[in-house]
């Protein structure tokens, strides 16, 4: 009983804690019936209740309290509103009563279930520790049997009198005690079937109940293998099973069957390791329910995201951890936006500089390994993707999910937005066919390495990607079958190849740029605009000397003229300064938290240096952790007055923020390079397509056309193509007038685009390839894509698909495609004689 639900009373028939109660008390005895039970299994008064006998107790409400009323016993009468279970299938009340029913002796094991459950190891560990671990200790005996039709006949024979029971083991023993031939287990085939007494009770009779549903459950690591009848060597090889992973609600559910029938047959453990999951719920919190339709259809989501994402998503969330999810369409989305999508990306961009580098050498790309490469950053990724191995080797034996996936998306990060963002240009081939050659091969072998970790976890997308890029892969690569990612074996670590030195100043390097972009956004600073110099304040010389090894990255990545390295704050005039977190000092200091604060901000430099090195410092008689506080960093002083300082990511950055005119100017000439590169993407090229763009000022040219003159070269050398005033000549890409910082501009792109040989890549030219194609037109643009690219197989219906959508940029959403002309879906038809024609996009 509590305070908010329930009665004085007991009813032992009823209630499952007043029928412990009234054991307890000696109310009676276990295994006896407890007192009266008036109703039957249909739910109505049984004759006990005369007044009412045949009435079902819902509907006998009104005439209990009318009878009530004229005898002159009612006290009160009123509605309470309380929660109360329903049945799912026919939204019907559901009765709580006591019946008879056969049972496990559960106590009796209980000393062995704890110790058990010791032998096997958990993650997450606190599911086994406390919430299983508790429901052994408190466990009680199971009761196996259920009053249904369906179900495993449960093979006790009994007199009438209940005195003689005989359990049956085996379908040869029921045969040679019942002398019938027996083919069929079910009821209906066993039910009839008797057994003679051995104690002169006449003949024994199979009770009417089946087995709860979860001692079959239980029972599945040996009914599989039909033991002990066959299969006894490999079920003992077997025996307990490797891994098991299933939801948290199975603590008193599959796990505890598991363990309770493991350990009275055989005294040990069902399993050797076990995944316990969270559940899944729906955005709102509830549990998904098909009445309610309370979540996203499954199959739509699929077709709309890749069931990879869907994977991914779950995988990466706290189900893993035993906690519950609320699912959201939007994570899914966000999986594929943010994590998928920028890993094909940059697969997608080493086939096209593959197919680049194949086609200026005339030779085939052909991958035999790592190459030696004296360049730091293939040295980094190459260290940081065997590091990566090394830990998914360690997590993956100790079956932490949690760890893994996050790790492995963090080194997409690094791979999309480091490595391939800092070696572009000698990716491209831009810095000499010995630099791209390095890069090329050091590329395809970190994402080679990577579709193999990532395999088990996105199935579909590493296959995609490993059946295209196995063509360049020398066939002694592997050995043995390699025709599917998922019959190679994960990657093992080379020690040889971590580099943990060259780790650490890579890492110093990203803090320097990450915490120097922020200062560019705190202080509305684009990229775009060079500045004159970024400051490094550190007391350690090994974090300075590691950012000098590369400044060329720093400088280049946040747009400045140079780098500079100091150990001395206080030439910069940068002081500490700090604000009271409201939250945390708010609650504990109440009444005192308005004269502390101010305390707080009146601290000064000196001051909270002695704070940080000490972890605390008592104010206004409060002891004040440094952790309890929101520290900064302001340039306070003519010495300082142009800095702007930030401390993130564990360094200190200040940024010169004047600018002048040629600062000015080169930003604006960038300015026009991003509209230009706008324009390229839109009109789906690639980088190796060989264009001439020219230009046109509308209106008053004002300073556009001065620096478009004076940054002439910086542009080109930027586009990697002429940037010319002249009307234009050649065949025209796309045109169309942009806007630089409030001037007017037409730009047009011109080019040949030809035809790029090698792997499988779309062709998005406007003329004619001189292979197989076909014209895909979407929403008013139509781009012509190659059928069988040269010396790649001919793409199928499904691939097509993928192409299309890549070419349009329709990852995401369901399309078809149609025969222009014809209500003919394209997956009808062949391909291979569709050369020339349209097809149709429909999104």
């Amino acid at each position: 009983v509590v305070s908010t639900q329930s009665t004085g009373h007991q009813a032992p028939a009823f209630g499952e804690d007043d029928y412990r109660v009234c054991l307890a008390n000696g109310v009676f005895k276990k295994g006896q019936e407890p007192a009266i039970c008036p109703i039957d299994a249909s739910g109505k008064f049984t004759p006990v209740v005369s007044d009412f006998a045949g009435q079902y107790v819902k509907d006998a409400d009104k005439q209990i309290i009318k009878h009530l009323k004229g005898t002159g016993r009612m006290v009160h009468a009123g509605t309470v509103n309380h929660s109360y279970p329903f049945c799912w299938r026919s939204d019907t009340p559901l009765l709580y009563r006591v019946i008879p029913g056969w049972f496990i002796k559960v106590t009796a094991l209980r000393e062995k279930l704890l110790s058990n459950n010791d032998k096997s190891y958990w993650v997450p560990e606190f599911v086994k520790e406390k919430r299983f671990r508790n429901w052994l200790a408190d466990c009680r005996d199971w009761s196996v049997s259920r009053n249904r039709y369906w179900g495993t006949p449960i093979p006790l024979w009994v007199s009438d009198d209940g005195e003689e029971v005989v359990c049956v083991g085996s379908i040869e023993e029921l045969q040679t005690l019942s002398g019938v031939e027996v083919s069929d287990l079910h009821r209906e085939s066993i039910d009839h079937i008797t057994i003679p007494s051995k104690c002169g009770k006449g003949t024994l009779k199979r009770v009417p109940e089946v087995f709860d549903c979860w001692f079959e459950s239980g029972s599945m690591p040996y009914a599989q293998q039909h033991y002990p009848f066959s299969g006894t060597t490999e079920f003992e090889s077997k025996f307990p099973a490797d891994f098991i992973a299933e939801g948290v609600d199975q603590t008193r559910g599959w796990f505890y069957t598991l363990l309770v029938i493991s350990t009275a047959l055989f005294d040990k453990p069902p399993f050797k390791n076990l995944i316990v999951t969270g559940l899944v719920l729906a955005a709102d919190g509830k549990k998904m329910s098909k009445r309610l339709k309370n979540y996203p259809d499954p199959v739509e989501l699929m077709n709309k995201y890749g069931s990879d994402s869907i994977r991914l998503y779950l995988i990466d969330s706290p189900v893993v951890r035993a906690d519950t999810l609320k699912f959201k369409e939007e994570g899914v989305k966000g999986v594929l936006k943010d994590v998928l999508l920028p890993w094909f990306n940059a697969y997608r961009f080493l086939i096209q500089n593959i197919v680049r580098l194949e086609q200026e050498e005339g030779r085939k790309f052909v991958y035999e390994g790592d190459a030696l490469s004296e360049n730091v950053m293939d040295k980094w990724i190459l260290s940081y993707t065997h590091s990566l191995i090394e830990f998914v080797e360690v997590e993956m034996a100790a079956y932490r999910l949690y760890t893994v996936v996050p790790r492995l998306i963090q080194f997409i990060e690094n791979l999309t937005n480091w490595y391939v963002r800092l070696n572009r240009p000698r990716i491209r081939g831009e810095m000499g066919l010995e630099e791209c050659e390095a890069s090329v091969n050091t590329l395809f072998s970190v994402l080679l390495t990577m579709i193999r970790l990532m395999a088990p976890f996105t199935p579909f997308l590493t296959e995609t990607m490993y059946q295209n890029l196995k063509q360049a892969i020398h066939p002694k690569f592997f050995s043995g079958e390699d025709d599917s990612i998922h019959f190679l074996m994960l990657p093992k670590f080379n020690s040889g190849k971590i580099d943990r030195e060259i780790e650490r100043r890579v890492a110093t390097m990203q803090s320097v740029i990450e915490t120097g972009r922020l200062l560019r956004d705190r202080n509305t600073l684009p990229i775009k605009y060079p500045l004159k110099e970024v400051v490094l304040v550190d007391v350690d010389p090994t974090v300075l000397s590691d950012a000098q090894s590369l400044d060329s990255y720093i400088v280049g990545e946040l747009n400045v003229r140079k780098l500079t390295v100091s150990s001395d704050k206080a030439k910069y005039a940068v002081q500490l300064t700090a604000k009271p977190n409201h939250m945390l000092l708010g609650k504990r200091l109440k009444g005192d938290f308005k004269k502390v604060s101010a305390a707080i901000v009146a601290l000064t430099d000196g001051e909270l240096s002695e704070m940080k090195e000490a972890g605390e410092r008592e104010i206004c008689g409060h002891v004040i952790r440094f952790d309890e506080l929101h520290v900064g960093y302001e340039v306070k002083g003519a010495e300082g007055g142009q800095y702007a300082a930030a401390a993130e990511n564990n360094v200190l950055i200040l940024l010169d923020c004047t600018t002048d005119q040629d600062l000015m100017d080169e930003g604006l000439a960038r300015e026009v390079v991003n509209r230009v590169q706008k324009l390229r993407k839109k009109a789906k090229l690639v980088p190796t397509d060989k264009i001439t763009v020219y230009y046109t000022i509308k209106g008053k040219a004002g300073d556009l056309a001065r620096v478009v003159g004076s940054q002439k070269d910086l542009i080109e050398t930027s586009l990697k193509s002429s940037f010319l005033g002249d009307a234009p000549s050649g065949t025209t890409i796309i045109e169309e007038e942009v806007d630089v910082k409030g001037t007017k501009m037409v730009l047009t792109l011109v080019g040949d685009i030809p035809v790029a040989p090698g792997l499988v890549v779309q062709w998005p030219g406007s003329g004619r390839p001189s292979g197989p194609y076909l014209s895909v037109s979407y929403n008013g643009q139509t781009k012509d894509l190659l059928l069988a690219p040269s010396g790649a197989a001919p793409l199928t219906a499904r691939e097509l698909e993928t192409e299309v959508k890549i070419l349009f940029d329709l990852f995401g959403r369901n399309i078809s495609l149609t025969l222009a002309g014809s209500k003919l879906k394209i997956s009808e038809r062949d391909l291979s004689q569709l050369n020339g024609q349209t097809v149709t996009v429909s999104a």
